[in-house]
């Protein structure tokens, strides 16, 4: 049966960023699908410290799935950009990406056993934006980072691809919310004409790490209500 193939039964996933948002929703949903999800909490928490990740992996044990979702966000007009803003969003959202997809799949590898890596991209992966350079420019390195990823990992059956969420209605957006003006602007350029909502993702993360997406490798999954068909 079709729908067979998007069970996740005896399986187990890494959600990072899972304490709210986005992160939660997706957890809950590869729950729902059959697998035993382990919840990392804030992004700052678990992976601005470099040591943490292998903790991580340690706690999870033999995972089959990663869905690196954690992610920062710091906003200021270019000329006041600060260094250590800059610092800190690529490393959590970028580096940190790196290090832990790289050592989870030494250890799938290790292991002999094939595996999902699912990246959390942006609309800014694809889009310069305002006043978020250093987002920009890591959600922009995690559209290649899953690109060379799936390359590599691919031929030892490991598919590494990405969800690129639209505007949602999440803390990360709540600024953007507040101001009347961009809140206005965004919701018209939506053609579904509406922020999404974390649950918007469930039937994504589900579909990307399961069987169903076996031949799936590099692709890059928008949800973000025909923002960029726009």
């Amino acid at each position: 049966m079709i729908l067979d193939l998007f069970r996740l039964d005896g399986q187990t996933a890494i959600v990072t960023g899972a304490s709210r948002g986005l992160g939660v929703a997706m957890a809950d949903a590869l729950e729902e699908a059959g697998a035993n999800v382990v919840r990392a909490s804030s992004a700052t928490e678990n992976l601005a410290d470099r040591a943490a990740i292998a903790g991580l992996l340690d706690r999870a044990g033999d995972a089959d799935i990663l869905v690196n979702n954690a992610g920062i966000i710091r906003r200021a007009n270019l000329l006041e950009y600060s260094d250590d803003d800059w610092d800190e969003v690529i490393e959590v959202n970028l580096r940190s990406v790196f290090a832990l997809s790289r050592d989870f799949a030494r250890r799938l590898a290790a292991r002999k056993r094939g595996g999902r890596i699912i990246n959390i991209a942006s609309m800014l992966s694809f889009q310069g934006g305002i006043r978020v350079v250093a987002y920009t420019a890591a959600k922009s390195g995690i559209l290649g980072l899953t690109r060379a990823l799936a390359n590599e990992l691919a031929p030892l059956g490991i598919n590494v691809n990405a969800i690129a969420p639209g505007y949602m209605a999440t803390d990360n957006t709540q600024a953007l919310r507040d101001d009347p003006v961009r809140s206005r602007d965004i919701l018209a350029r939506i053609p579904a004409a509406r922020w999404g909502t974390p649950d918007d993702l469930k039937g994504a993360v589900v579909f990307l790490a399961s069987p169903a997406a076996a031949y799936v490798h590099g692709a890059v999954l928008a949800v973000d209500g025909g923002w960029l068909a726009r």
